[in-house]
């Protein structure tokens, strides 16, 4: 019998492979043979999603609130990201304007889904997370490139962000904190770059997921500095609620109305468990349990900026946001995969490679690592890595 060839969208081969998830699979190998292994890789803490949060998702589900919900959400959770962001960030947002979404990732289709056609392109940073491109490749956009420099800790200067935009370029897509490096803008490079892009009649697309893991310095909504700003957040890592896949946009007013009938389109509706029991993210307890949270993410990230020099890697940047350390290994190695290969394999430590990020500076001589296991396992991970490359 003769197969038929099935056709095949060529963004198949555009859209590269999570590297990660291979050292995933290997690492859950190794578990299910009875090693003990250590997982620095995914940005993922080990703090269960707080009790006020489950508790509520529990009366919900016993409640029967399983029906949809509006596209745009629950009306009463919107209200609720607008105080949020009032008592917070001192930033009046119009509930209106707020459209919770599948997780962040389902924020970040829509927005690019309404503003970019075929061909437009769309300024991210390398290193960068590497979905954010992907989903340029989605809508048929060109992802551009900013390449970052670690002597500059990582931080995109307007100048820079002016050079890069081209006659095709109708968006900046822009993180802080940042995944990988834990780089945090400053309020006034926001403004900058919001400026430079206004100057374009482009568009800035902010994605502010770890807004709330921020160390040594206040935290702040670009809302607050470029009020037209679309601003994708999400439950999932500063309120600890990976698994439930809620987020949120923030869209121009002007725009809502697109965006609402794309996620009629798109979704139908956000989980409707995941809205009640984010409900409860808001509440005076689980805010409390939150920043005690950031603080233990604190002292694991002041642990490892402590430590890791003397092993031989060296801290590219200044990480002061989310819960990563992107590190230079080019005394250590020339291919990062290999050697995150190896130090599971032998050491039973799981970290990322460099490779998922960009492909500026030599990513084969960088790596991520995620302070996501509490110290004592920080402590263990050390020493392994120690024996690893021979300073035990």
């Amino acid at each position: 019998m003769t197969q038929t060839k099935l056709p095949r969208a060529a963004r198949c081969d555009r859209i590269a492979p999570f590297h990660v998830m291979s050292l995933v699979a290997q690492a859950e190998a190794l578990g299910r043979a009875g090693k003990d292994v250590i997982h620095l890789g995914v940005g993922e803490p080990d703090f269960p999603s707080p009790a006020p949060v489950i508790e509520a998702g529990q009366r919900a589900l016993a409640a029967g609130l399983t029906h949809y919900t509006p596209a745009a959400g629950l009306p009463a959770l919107r209200e609720a990201i607008a105080a949020f962001y009032l008592a917070r960030f001192q930033v009046r947002v119009d509930p209106g304007r707020i459209v919770l979404t599948p997780g962040a990732s389902g924020a970040l289709q829509l927005v690019l889904a309404a503003l970019i056609d075929p061909g437009d392109g769309v300024l991210v940073t390398d290193p960068g997370y590497p979905c954010n491109r992907h989903f340029v490749e989605l809508v048929n956009g060109v992802p551009q490139p900013v390449l970052l420099d670690p002597a500059q800790n990582w931080q995109l200067v307007p100048g820079q962000l002016a050079a890069a935009w081209q006659a095709s370029t109708r968006a900046a897509l822009l993180a802080s904190p940042d995944n990988p490096t834990g780089n945090v803008l400053s309020q006034e490079t926001v403004a900058a770059l919001a400026g430079e892009v206004a100057a374009r009649q482009g568009a800035l697309i902010m994605d502010e997921i770890y807004q709330g893991l921020v160390y040594d310095a206040p935290c702040f909504s670009a809302l607050s500095v470029a009020p037209e700003a679309w601003v994708i957040n999400s439950f999932s890592k500063y309120f600890g609620m990976t698994g439930w896949r809620l987020g949120w946009l923030v869209a121009p007013q002007d725009r809502v109305a697109d965006i609402e009938r794309m996620a009629q389109n798109f979704f139908l509706a956000p989980p409707t468990l995941a809205q009640h029991a984010a409900l409860a993210a808001f509440l005076p307890e689980t805010q409390a349990e939150l920043v005690r949270r950031r603080e233990v993410l604190d002292g694991r990230r002041r642990l490892l900026l402590a430590r890791l020099p003397s092993l031989g890697f060296r801290i590219a940047g200044a990480p002061r946001g989310a819960f990563y350390l992107y590190l230079d290994a080019s005394a250590l190695t020339d291919d990062s995969f290999a050697f995150c290969e190896r130090l599971l394999a032998e050491a039973h430590v799981a970290l990322t490679p460099g490779l998922d990020f960009g492909s500026a500076h030599g990513p084969r001589h960088f790596l991520r690592v995620a302070y996501t296991c509490d110290e004592a396992r920080l402590d263990e991970a050390l020493a392994r890595i120690a024996r690893f490359v021979g300073v035990a």
